[in-house]
Parts: structure tokens; C-alpha cells; sequence
């Protein structure tokens, strides 16, 4: 390890860091624009330049890498004048806006100018104006104000892996283009976050709001099963922004579009009291006591087993305990989380989890993908994928559809017997990668899961990990790709079928056939609604949820709960991390917390819950599951048999997330979602300002 001098005192740091990532350990802040931890070194600003002995004039501490004996100064003259230099050149077309620009208050831009710049400018010639550029419904561009950092470039090329951005031109005609199309991939959103000086702004939140004027909450994001840490910014009840949080185990520094940009939903089309459909089959608000009433009344007399309840995949682990104890309380084993149908087994956590965990893929050197398509239904978990294959030495296999996931794979065939080949051992050249890999790995989607043979599939899937030696001594590479955000909670809760109990298929059996008579959807809206029949005809439907979405639609008694930024809350993502989302803004009108609900309900129907507060429903959520006391952590499962030999139907394994920005009930609600179907979907481009 090489030892170097920095202002006078000795550090001794690990071989191949830079010059800059020294200074920044030994507590000296160096300025920047271009270098950025997790992209490639382009050295293209100067304003990181530093003294070195012994060196004939100052050097870019971002692309020197450190060695025995340096001798580095951040602090003489020679270095202010450099820096001064450097941005004042930077700053000779950079227009004077900053009161309209809405980096204002959060520009790297404006800090660093006002602690490393010069106080005038000798140019006085005219600035050059630049042509904006088209980027999409999320990206506001403004050019005249970029520096050619080219952090975008790199991040489209690198972590998004869509090579749509790039530098023309030489010289004082250089600029960032596009090529005038929408930026097409999911992880977009970040181009405003790694942009220096304003160029890039969201489109959505453009001229909205000002940093000052928001209340800042940390949180979890719920609309994939990643667990991405969020900040949601809020002013008053409406949130205006979600903005990633650090988390090198879950989502590093970046967020998805949808989860970014889909909280627009949280305001429109929303439940805020509860309602009860009347003798004319027609939906009128009515009060919660009279809800509860109706709910009581219809529930009395009717025997477990003609009583069912769903949990859909937005919950928090809260409700559905509150759910589940309420639903056992009365005698009904009728419980199911696994909306879509996935045959997932209950019965070994091993089974449902992704074992590998997120940040452990990196360790992996092969991959196969099964079922699953993870570019739309984990962004993060694709841009960790694409992360692991640029570091080389990594072969990815895909057995589903042929989709573009940013980087090269062997696509080995479409559906089950294919993956019955490969168990066999008959995987051609890709089988013998598994077999020279040291820690391969395998990510079964519900793509291959919520068929009718998904247990044949799941115990497929588990030869074949076993077969390859993905199972062994510190190292699971068996992993379940969830694309629900409750369901692995719910699963580790129990909200399966009890003893004689229906799941999924049976319940829609049962209400096709008229033995289930009441049904109990908390947050379900991703269920085929046509199987359960008309409003009067059907099982008598009670909705908790949110958004007047499908279930709200065909419910009998609509029950206005919050969604996940109104409540303090549990989740537990794909990987078995139980996470805390916060409270940032109170849910509308008469809609309550959901475990509140069903609180207050438990005592309408005489089986009264045993909890009063929130500390109460987690004390009991650990009685039930000692995982839920590991906040932040992975209690790693122990492997077992699990899946059910069978049959395997020839049909191809298709991917359940068809249009990316419309998964669930909030993003559905969203406009800026509905723009984004229209860009990329349909092709549609909206004219905006003068480039109309």
C-alpha cells in the first residue's frame, strides 16, 4: 500500500486509488464536475487539478492514480489560480439564470463556484446559445447551460447500457446530442441527479417547487419488490418529488422512472371515504360506522369456509397481520397473498427469496434467468446484472422471452423444455459455463411461477441449482424474483392457505360456484375481476385500498386506506430485507392507516384484535416472525426441498409486466406515467415551448 504526503500529512491508502480519492480520505475536498464514483474517469473538467511535486504545472487528481512517495497540495496559490481558471472558462457560456434554474438550491454548479471561483469574468464577447434537445417526457433540457462533464454520457452507456447519448463536435461548437428520441430506458430519471450544473432537469417537477419550501421524509419505495431507499419530498399533503437515497446493498444511489416519477398518482383518483354500494347496485359514501354495520351483517351467520381474503402487492406487513389475525380470529384458513396465481412454496424460505442478495450478484460469475424479464420488473436488479458482466468473466443464459436487458446473453430457448434440458445436463455451451462457474447463480421469475405447472417449474428450477453447485458453503445462488413489494412480507407472515384452505385458484372457483360469499381484497387489484362475477351476483366484495382502481370498481364496501408515503410501515423486499417506510404526508379526507382499519372493523364483527398502537402491531408482528426484528438485514434461509415434481406444460414462459409504467394502481393513476406509455409505447413526441 502506497504511502503519500497531502498537505503535509502522511496517508497510507490501497494500491490503484486516484489521487483525489486520496485527498477525499485524508479529509481534503476536492472540487469536480466530471469525476463521479460510479463512472468511468473522463477528466474532462480540470477543476479537480491539484499540485504534485516534483510535476511541471498543476494535475487532474481524478485520473492520477496515487503512488510511493507523492508529494500532493490542494491549497497553494498555484492551485487557486488553476481552479480559478478552470471556472472561469467553464462559466463563459453558461448563462445567467440561476433565480429560473431549477437546480437553484441544489446545484454542485453554484457551491463550487462560490468556494473555488473567481469573482468576475474577463469575457466579454457574446455567449453561444445551444439548441435544447429532445430526451423524453422526464428529461427538461436546457444545453446553453451544460459544461460537457459527459457524466450523462456515461451513465446512459455504462449503468443505463442504452448508448443514446454521446458528444459532437470540437471545440468551442462542442455539445451533448441525443439522437431526438425519447432516452429509452428505465433508470433515465438519474440523468437529472448525476447532472452538475442544470442542464438536465425534470420534465415533471419543472418549476414546481423550490428545495427550501419541502418536507424531506426517508423511505421505501413500493412499486417494485427491489426496496429501493427513497426521499419523498413533500409540501403540505402532496408529494412532489421522490428522490433516491443511498443503500450500496439495495439500489447504490439510483431509483427506477416509476418509482420516481409515478408519485403524481398519489393525488389523483383517490378513496378518502368509505362507500357502500345501495339496492340500485350504485356506490354512495356513507359514514365508517355504517360500513362497518353492512360488513358486519353480511359476515354473520356465514361459515369459515365460505369466507376468503387477498392481499394484494402493495401492503405493508402491518395490515396483513391485522388482516390475517382478524381472518383467523373468525375461523377462515381462506387466505391468500399470491394474487397472480405464482406456486410459490410457503413452506422454505429458501424457496421465495433471493438468496443471492442484490449486491451479492457481483460476486456471482454466471447467471441464469428464467421466466423472467429484469429490466422491466427490477430495474436495479438488471442494472446490478449489467454492473457484474462489465467487470467481465460473466455469462448470462436466458430461458423466456428474447428482450433487450443492456447486455449480451445466451439465449438458450423460450420455455420449460428448455429448462427441463438443461437440468438434464443438456444446456449445450452455457451448461458448461455452470459448470466451470465457481459461484453461479440462478433468478426464477413469476414469469415461470404463476402458471398452473409453477410448482413443476419451481422444483426445476431447485434440480438445477443443486445440479450446478449453485448451493454451498457461504454461497445461495438460487433466487426468486418477485415483482410485488408484499409479497415476500406476507409470505414470511404465513398469508397462505390455512388447513383445507383455498389459494388463489380455488377461491375464484368458489366464487364462480357460489360457495365463497364473501371476500375480503386488501389492496388486490391485479385479480380477474370477470371471474368473480357482477356487484349482486357474485361474493359479496369488500375493497381496502387506496385508488379506485379495479377492486374498487367491483367492491360492495369500499374501505379508504393510505398509501405507502401516509403511513409508518414494514416491507420486506425481494431479497428478505425487512425495511421501515415513514409518514410524509397524511392520507385525504376520511382514509385512515390500513391496520387501523382493521382494528377498528375487528371490534364491528366481535373478534377484537389485540393491539392498540403501532409499537403493539410490530411487537406482535416478531412473535410471529423473528425476522421482522432485523430491520435492515438479511437472516440468511436455510436450504431445503421445495417445489412439486410434476408435469411441465410446453407453453413459453412469458414475463407478467407488460407495459412498465403501469404495473399497479398508482402508477396507473399517474399522468406522467400515461406520458411515458405514450413515448415509448406508442411512439407518440409532444412538442414543448418554442421547439414545438
Amino acid at each position: 500500500m502506497p504511502k503519500l504526503t497531502i498537505d503535509g500529512k502522511e496517508i497510507e491508502v490501497a494500491d490503484g486509488l486516484s489521487v483525489l480519492q486520496a485527498c477525499e480520505l485524508a479529509g481534503v475536498e476536492i472540487p469536480r464536475f466530471c469525476y463521479h464514483d460510479r463512472l468511468s474517469v473522463a477528466g474532462n473538467c480540470r477543476m479537480c487539478l491539484v499540485e504534485m511535486e516534483r510535476a511541471p504545472k498543476p494535475i487532474a487528481s481524478c485520473a492520477m492514480p496515487v503512488g510511493e512517495g507523492m508529494v500532493i497540495k490542494t491549497d497553494t496559490d498555484k492551485v487557486k489560480k488553476a481552479r480559478n481558471g478552470v471556472m472561469e472558462f467553464l462559466l463563459i457560456n453558461h448563462p445567467l439564470d440561476c433565480p429560473i434554474c431549477d437546480q437553484g438550491g441544489e446545484c454542485d454548479l453554484q457551491d463550487q463556484a462560490m468556494a473555488y471561483g473567481f469573482d468576475r469574468s474577463r469575457y466579454t464577447e457574446n455567449k453561444r446559445a445551444v439548441t435544447e434537445k429532445y430526451m423524453g417526457p422526464l428529461i427538461k433540457t436546457i444545453m446553453t447551460r451544460c459544461i460537457q462533464c459527459t457524466r450523462c454520457v456515461r451513465f446512459a452507456t455504462e449503468i443505463a447500457g442504452v448508448e443514446e447519448i454521446g458528444l459532437v463536435n470540437r471545440g468551442e461548437n462542442a455539445e451533448i446530442t441525443t439522437l431526438e428520441k425519447a432516452i429509452d430506458s428505465e433508470l433515465s430519471g438519474n440523468l437529472v441527479d448525476v447532472c452538475p450544473v442544470g442542464a438536465l432537469t425534470s420534465r415533471p417537477y419543472a418549476f414546481v417547487a423550490r428545495p427550501w419550501e419541502l418536507r424531506k421524509t426517508d423511505s421505501i419505495d413500493v412499486l417494485d419488490a427491489v426496496g429501493s431507499n427513497i426521499r419523498v419530498d413533500t409540501r403540505g399533503r402532496e408529494v412532489l418529488r421522490v428522490l433516491p437515497r443511498l443503500h450500496e446493498d439495495v439500489n447504490e444511489e439510483w431509483i427506477s422512472d416509476k418509482t420516481r416519477h409515478a408519485c403524481d398518482g398519489l393525488s389523483r383518483q383517490r378513496l378518502d371515504r368509505p362507500y357502500l354500494r345501495n339496492g340500485a347496485g350504485r356506490l354512495e359514501a356513507v359514514s365508517w360506522g355504517v360500513a362497518f354495520k353492512a360488513i358486519a351483517e353480511r359476515l354473520k351467520g356465514l361459515a369459515p369456509e365460505r369466507i376468503a381474503a387477498v392481499a394484494g402487492d402493495l401492503c405493508d406487513a402491518e395490515s396483513m397481520l391485522a388482516l390475517k389475525d382478524l381472518m383467523t380470529g373468525l375461523g377462515v384458513t381462506n387466505l391468500e397473498c399470491r394474487q397472480d396465481g405464482a406456486r410459490l412454496d410457503p413452506s422454505c424460505r429458501a424457496g421465495y427469496l433471493f438468496n443471492t442478495s442484490i449486491a451479492g450478484i457481483e460476486q456471482a460469475d454466471a447467471a441464469l434467468l428464467i421466466g423472467t424479464n429484469p429490466r422491466w420488473e427490477a430495474a436495479l436488479v438488471n442494472a446490478r446484472l449489467r454492473k457484474r458482466f462489465l467487470h467481465g468473466n460473466f455469462g448470462v443464459g436466458v430461458i423466456g422471452q428474447q428482450v433487450d436487458l443492456t447486455y449480451p446473453y445466451h439465449y438458450l430457448g423460450a420455455g420449460p423444455e428448455t429448462l427441463s434440458a438443461v437440468a438434464e445436463g443438456n444446456g449445450g455451451a452455457f451448461a458448461d459455463i455452470l459448470d466451470r462457474a465457481q459461484r453461479p447463480m440462478l433468478v426464477l421469475g413469476m414469469g415461470a411461477l404463476a402458471r398452473p405447472d409453477g410448482a413443476a417449474v419451481l422444483a426445476t428450477a431447485r434440480g438445477i441449482a443443486e445440479r450446478y453447485g449453485m448451493v454451498g458453503d457461504g454461497w445461495n445462488g438460487f433466487n426468486v424474483l418477485h415483482t410485488a413489494a408484499a409479497r415476500v412480507g406476507a409470505l414470511e407472515l404465513g398469508f397462505v392457505p390455512g388447513e383445507g384452505g383455498r389459494d388463489m385458484a380455488g377461491i375464484y372457483q368458489g366464487c364462480e360456484d357460489g360457495s365463497i360469499e364473501a371476500l375480503y381484497l386488501l389492496g388486490a387489484d391485479e385479480l380477474d375481476f370477470g371471474r368473480l362475477g357482477a356487484a349482486g351476483k357474485g361474493p359479496f366484495v369488500i375493497y381496502q385500498g387506496h385508488h379506485g382502481d379495479a377492486g374498487a370498481h367491483r367492491a360492495d364496501v369500499i374501505l379508504p386506506g393510505a398509501a405507502y408515503t401516509e403511513k409508518n410501515a414494514t416491507y420486506v423486499n425481494t431479497e428478505g430485507r425487512v425495511q421501515l417506510a415513514r409518514l410524509a404526508g397524511f392520507p385525504p379526507g376520511d382514509a385512515r392507516e390500513d391496520w387501523t382499519i382493521l382494528r377498528a372493523l375487528s371490534e364491528a364483527v366481535g373478534q377484537r384484535l389485540p393491539y392498540d398502537n403501532l409499537g403493539q402491531v410490530r411487537q406482535r408482528l416478531i412473535e410471529v416472525n423473528r425476522v421482522f426484528a432485523a430491520v435492515d438485514q438479511i437472516e440468511p434461509a436455510a436450504w431445503g426441498s421445495f417445489g412439486k415434481a410434476g408435469a411441465l406444460d410446453p407453453a413459453p414462459f412469458v414475463s407478467p409486466v407488460g407495459v412498465y409504467y403501469m404495473t399497479d394502481p398508482i402508477s396507473r393513476a399517474s399522468e406522467t406515467m400515461a406520458q411515458c406509455v405514450e413515448a415509448f409505447s406508442l411512439g407518440v413526441r409532444r412538442g414543448t415551448g418554442t421547439h414545438g
